[in-house]
């Protein structure tokens, strides 16, 4: 396995400063070691967060890593990744806590970073997330309205399985206007997505619905 390049510039920056004699590059190794902190604590956050979904019990450093995350990105200034920090914080209240007024304000703020960073991914997750608390809320126009366009803009990006896993929700919420027709086309396309994609665990989803409506 190659070394971070990043590791391996504080190294060199360490050398610098006790053999060379030369300490103004520290700022710069801590900065880049700041970094890569920062994704190391968004990683094993969401490693714990797929164990939850796995086995339903919660890990209390997940939101511990999230955050930290986080608070990595503001002070080295980068906006991707605290956006994207940001929506698993909210993430987790949402799903762990099942917390929909917790999640709000992490998730709404994840959107407008990841706007302000191009990062249509964490866009996308957002949204669909923002549209699940709607959802839940009864809010069924709002809902739509979101999970929509999470779904346009994870065509854009080709993300297939997030595709499906949106025509799931937009299921439900066709179902509970009472477009039942409509609820299940939208999973016969989630379900072709999912296929074509490899994305069982959505392929499964996808047939607990077809049940469930």
């Amino acid at each position: 396995m190659s070394e971070d390049p990043r590791l391996a510039r504080a190294g060199a920056l360490y050398e610098q400063a006790v053999f060379g004699g030369d300490a103004s590059g520290l700022p710069e190794a801590e900065r880049g070691l700041d970094a890569v902190e920062a994704d190391l604590a968004l990683a094993r956050g969401r490693v714990a967060h797929a164990r939850f979904l796995e086995d339903r019990e919660e890990d209390p450093r997940e939101l511990e890593l999230f955050e930290r995350a986080a608070d990595l990105y503001r002070r080295l200034g980068d906006v991707r990744g605290e956006g994207e920090a940001l929506f698993w914080v909210g993430c987790f209240h949402q799903v762990v806590r099942r917390d929909d007024e917790a999640a709000g304000a992490p998730l709404r703020r994840s959107h407008e970073l990841a706007a302000a960073a191009g990062d249509t991914l964490t866009m996308s997750y957002a949204l669909r997330h923002l549209g699940i608390a709607e959802h839940v809320a009864g809010r069924l126009e709002a809902a739509r309205e979101r999970l929509e366009e999470s779904v346009r803009l994870r065509r854009e990006i080709g993300f297939l399985p997030g595709v499906a896993a949106n025509l799931v929700g937009l299921a439900h919420i066709a179902a509970a206007e009472n477009r039942r027709d409509h609820a299940m086309r939208l999973l016969d396309e989630a379900a072709d997505l999912a296929e074509a994609s490899g994305a069982r665990g959505i392929a499964r989803h996808v047939e607990q619905a077809r049940t469930a409506l």
